[in-house]
């Protein structure tokens, strides 16, 4: 891995338990919902308006990626974020659309 490269796990090891804990939270079912609207867009992790602390966006990040829901990229002035769609929808048919529209 290169430096500055964040970690996330390959399309193959997703599993749906961390991904299901990943969207029990409502802030981060948010986020995948509004990165599904757009899924082949990267936004800008700063770009969303949750209501928590900056700390707390960290967190939150740090699990949909190790979850494997969306890959981060450090662009050096900011954290860039987009779905994972095509590996969800390969290992997981139908999930992401099936949370988003039950939300």
């Amino acid at each position: 891995m290169a430096e500055g490269e964040l970690a996330h796990p390959r399309a193959e090891e997703l599993e749906v338990g961390p991904i299901l804990l990943a969207l029990a939270d409502g802030n981060r079912r948010r986020v995948v919902a509004e990165l599904a609207e757009r899924p082949d867009e990267e936004r800008l992790c700063a770009s969303f308006d949750l209501p928590v602390s900056k700390s707390s966006r960290t967190r939150h990040w740090r699990v949909l990626r190790e979850a494997g829901l969306v890959y981060q990229r450090d662009a050096g002035n900011g954290l860039y974020m987009r779905l994972r769609k095509e590996d969800l929808d390969r290992r997981f048919p139908g999930l992401i659309q099936a949370v988003v529209a039950a939300d």
